[in-house]
This record gives C-alpha cells, sequence and structure tokens, in this order.
C-alpha cells in the first residue's frame, strides 16, 4: 500500500471522540473489508450480548451472578434501585471518609494525622489501584501509598522497612471480596503483627474493602476496625477499579475520583452505540479478532509512550487474560481461547524488544498510547525548536512506521494528557472492548475456573506440608523420601514431598536433607 493510500485508509478508519479528545487508528491492521462482512452478524450479536450484560442478565453462571461493573460510573442504569442506592452511598462513603482523614478528624492514636496509606490485596485488588497511582497520583500526595500484593516474606519485609516509623501514622486497606483469598489473609496477619510488635493495636489502622457479611467482614466488624466498604458480587475483581477497590486508595491520594467515573461513563456511552465505525471498543475487538484469526495466535503488546503509564500493560494482562483465556466456549466445546498481553513503556522498548518485534517472529500486533501533550509547564528546547517530548513523538511515529514496513500490525490510541478522565476512559474502553470480543469468539469472559484450580492445588500442598511434619515429628531415625511419602498414605506424591522439605529446610523449620543432592530418590529427611 502506497503512502496515500495508507493516508486514505487512515482517514476511513480514523475514531475520533470529540468529548474526551480520544483518537483511535487502526490503519495499521491487516483487516479488509471481507473480514468486516463476515463479522457484521457476530457484531450484531455481540452489541445484543453487552446490552442484556448491562441490564442484568445472569453473565457468570458458575455463581450465578450478574457482572455490573458498568453500573458503578452510571448508577442510573442499574437494574434496580436498591443497586443504585448502593453504589450511591459508597461514593459518598469515600468522599467522606477520605475528607475526614486528610483534615484529621479520623487519625490515628499515636500520631496527629495518617500520613501513609498501606494497601494489602491481590491480583484486580492490587493491579488497578497501582496502575492508577503510578498514572495519577500527584507528585507531592496528601498520603503515601503502598503495596503488600502477594505472600512474599521478603517482599512484606520491604514494605514495611520502607514504611518505618511511620506505620504509627500508617491507615491499611485489607482489600478481599470474600476475606478467604491466602494471600490477602497472609498480608494482614503480616501487618498486623508488626503493628503488635511495636506495641500499636492494628484496629485502629485498618480498614476493610470486602462483601457485606464476608469472613472479613464479620472480623472486622468484631475488632472494631475503623471503616468497612462493600464490595459487590456483581463486579469481579478485574473490573473494580472504579468501585471502591480502587476509588478508596486513589481519592486518599487525592485523585479526583468523580472524573474518573465521568470519563468512564462517557466513554461507555460511545462504546455503547452498536456500530462498529463508530464504536471505539467494537474496532479494538475487531483488530483484535484480524490479528490473531479469531483464536488468539498473536500476542497484544501495550507500548504506551508516557512513563505515568507503564503499569499499563500489567494491569490489562489481567484484565484480557483473565477474561480471555477460556479452555472451552459457551457451548463446552473445547476452543482454548486468549490473547498474551505484555508491554513496557516508549521509548525504552526502542532499546530493548522491538527489534525482535520488528525483524523476529511475527507473532503480536502492537497497540502504541500516544498522549499530545509532553508536559506541564514551558517546554524546554534541546536545540532550536526541537523538544524532549518532540523526539519521543518521532520515535513513537517512527517505530510505528518501521513496523508497518515490515508487515507487522499496529494500533495507535492517542489521548489530550494523562488525568483521571482519561485514565477512566481507558479503563471502560478494554472493558467493553474485553466484552465484545469474548461475544465474538463466543466464550464467557466473566468466569475463571482455571484460577480456582490454582487455588484448589496450592491448598492441598499445605495440607501435604502439615502431613510431612506430623511424619517426621514422629520419627526417630531419617527417613526416605519414599518412606516418608508411604507413611503419609501418599506414595504417588514422592516429588512434592521432597520440595516441601527442601523448603522447610531452607527456611530452619526443624528438618534437613542428607545425602547427594544431585540424586534426590536417595536423600534422607531428618529432623532437627
Amino acid at each position: 500500500m502506497n503512502s496515500q493510500e495508507l493516508w486514505q485508509r487512515y482517514q476511513d478508519w480514523l475514531y475520533y471522540h470529540d468529548g474526551l479528545e480520544l483518537y483511535l487508528d487502526i490503519s495499521r491492521m491487516q483487516f479488509d473489508t471481507v473480514l468486516v462482512d463476515k463479522l457484521e452478524t457476530s457484531f450484531d450479536r455481540a452489541f445484543k450480548d453487552v446490552e442484556a450484560l448491562e441490564k442484568g442478565a445472569i453473565a457468570n453462571p458458575d455463581e450465578n451472578r450478574m457482572v455490573g461493573h458498568y453500573w458503578l460510573r452510571d448508577p442510573d442504569r442499574a437494574p434496580n434501585t436498591t443497586i443504585k442506592k448502593e453504589i450511591l452511598e459508597t461514593i459518598k462513603q469515600i468522599q467522606d471518609f477520605t475528607q475526614k482523614v486528610h483534615a484529621g478528624d479520623i487519625r490515628p492514636p499515636q500520631a496527629t494525622q495518617f500520613t501513609d496509606v498501606l494497601s494489602i490485596g491481590i491480583g484486580g485488588s492490587a493491579l488497578g489501584p497501582q496502575f492508577v497511582s503510578e498514572a495519577l497520583a500527584p507528585d507531592s500526595p496528601p498520603m503515601t501509598l503502598h503495596f503488600i500484593d502477594n505472600t512474599d516474606p521478603a517482599g512484606i519485609d520491604r514494605v514495611l522497612s520502607r514504611i518505618g516509623d511511620r506505620l504509627s501514622s500508617t491507615l491499611v486497606l485489607v482489600t478481599s471480596k470474600s476475606g478467604g483469598t491466602p494471600e490477602t489473609r497472609n498480608g494482614m496477619l503480616e501487618v498486623r503483627h508488626a503493628f503488635e510488635q511495636r506495641g500499636m493495636n492494628f484496629s485502629h489502622h485498618a480498614v476493610a474493602i470486602t462483601m457485606p457479611h464476608s469472613q472479613m467482614d464479620r472480623f472486622a466488624e468484631a475488632e472494631q476496625w475503623l471503616a468497612r466498604f462493600p464490595m459487590f458480587d456483581w463486579v469481579g475483581g478485574r473490573t473494580s477499579e472504579l468501585s471502591a477497590v480502587g476509588l478508596l486508595p486513589a481519592a486518599l491520594q487525592g485523585i479526583d475520583i468523580q472524573a474518573m467515573l465521568a470519563g468512564a461513563r462517557e466513554m461507555d456511552a460511545a462504546t455503547r452505540i452498536p456500530d462498529l465505525k463508530r464504536n471505539p471498543s467494537a474496532l479494538l475487538a475487531l483488530c483484535w479478532y484480524s490479528a490473531g484469526n479469531g483464536k488468539g495466535e498473536k500476542d497484544m503488546v501495550i507500548l504506551p509512550y508516557k512513563d505515568s503509564l507503564l503499569l499499563f500493560s500489567r494491569y490489562l494482562q489481567q484484565l484480557v487474560m483473565e477474561s480471555l483465556g477460556k479452555e472451552k466456549d459457551l457451548d463446552g466445546n473445547a476452543v482454548y481461547q486468549g490473547i498474551a498481553v505484555y508491554g513496557n513503556k516508549g521509548s525504552t522498548d526502542q532499546h530493548a524488544y522491538v527489534q525482535q518485534l520488528r525483524e523476529g517472529v511475527p507473532n503480536f500486533f502492537a497497540t502504541f498510547i500516544e498522549v499530545l501533550r509532553d508536559r506541564q509547564g514551558t517546554a524546554f528546547e534541546l536545540e532550536p525548536g526541537i523538544t524532549s517530548g518532540d523526539y519521543l513523538s518521532g520515535l513513537l511515529q517512527g517505530t510505528q512506521q518501521a513496523l508497518y514496513e515490515n508487515h507487522r500490525d499496529s494500533i495507535t490510541i492517542t489521548i489530550p494528557q494523562v488525568n483521571p478522565r482519561t485514565v477512566g476512559a481507558l479503563v471502560a474502553l478494554y472493558e467493553r472492548a474485553v466484552s465484545l470480543y469474548a461475544s465474538l469468539v463466543h466464550i464467557n469472559a466473566y468466569h475463571q475456573p482455571g484460577v480456582e484450580a490454582g487455588k484448589k492445588a496450592a491448598a492441598s500442598i499445605l495440607e501435604l506440608q502439615k502431613q510431612v511434619m506430623q511424619v517426621i515429628r514422629a520419627s526417630e531415625q531419617p527417613l526416605a523420601l519414599t518412606t516418608l511419602a508411604e507413611k503419609m498414605g501418599t506414595p504417588d506424591q514422592v516429588e512434592a514431598v521432597y520440595k516441601i522439605v527442601r523448603h522447610l529446610e531452607a527456611n530452619d523449620r526443624g528438618v534437613a536433607l542428607q545425602g547427594d543432592r544431585t540424586q534426590p530418590a536417595n536423600l534422607m529427611v531428618k529432623r532437627c
């Protein structure tokens, strides 16, 4: 395609949202009108599917629940007045609580004001708030936000060490739908222990974000935590950023949560239009389908050319991969759907993996995120008429062109600047794109049996560990691994037993291995 033809294709397929000043350029994707015509009926169905979703259809049959994250930013669309009231009351509760914390009306016993926020959560309870914090937190926020988003003891210690003496003025947010998520529970217990070691009452610093009447809600109420904010059964973790999960930590950092909600609401209105060329989320879904042949055959590489959007790819990893990574379709057929997502930022990528993107395995399509506004304040010229922002823009356009010249697909999303409104719009844009694409490939985007399978497997290993310790403690003599497994009644679990013992030994937990480490089957286990 020559430059004139490409320019015409750009104009033919360019989407522009006047209110958000958002551009979507899909001209560098290699779809044709044949595919568009072929998918017309599928898109009609997809638009109807998402419309039904918004009206309250049961979208998660595993849990018999609705999926209503769209209502969070437009409560008038909620299917009943009870849900509408819950949404509005939660937003007011967030704003009132934040105002009192910032004013010092709600404060810790040993300080005049809370200075820090420690957010404990995992998956959607961490990725969205982390992305928003990196993108929007002011340089001097009213409170500094920290995250414990794993059950890694060294990672927990590192976060607590960085907080240091400010633990006495730290507000702790514990986010878990049920309270049974092991990583979140572990983080809460570790932090609670840290407070107790310093003679402080954890309850005077703790806030729960959880389902009403959940295990955590009852625990927080019994221990008289500072506050409890609701999570709703109709909001999944990966779509929870605009619920209390994301809005409370954002508000505490001084981020305008009403502007985030407004941006998402405006994008929702745009992506609700049942017309492919006038619907940016539908255009994204078309590109994803085209690039991967409707089977996820190519990865999605996210390249934001703005430092503050560094974590956008991590946020999208969960949103896209947990939603679309499914073994079976809606009819129960094995289809193994999904789109792998990874990314870093521009122009760092020019010095990292763009070499492979241009000349290596063509197993991807790229999405550039362009931000028109370079910086706040006066631009500094590196040389006459050229700024750092000009270089960044040139590198983006140059990389886009280099990929196109070698037949590599790319999408470009352009926003005027990174602010709460545009970030809310990006969240909504991709949430709807996921819904529409899932309908196109006939899968359920709103259940995740694979995640639950992993949790169950982890629990079984911990139960096995308890048995390992019981047998070792009861034995006076060293045991061969096979003998240990047989005494436990699990002779087929020798490898798992070996790895459990190895981990316990490394952490001085009263067991040791003897023998040649290169021959695990011949090792002996003894208590010590």
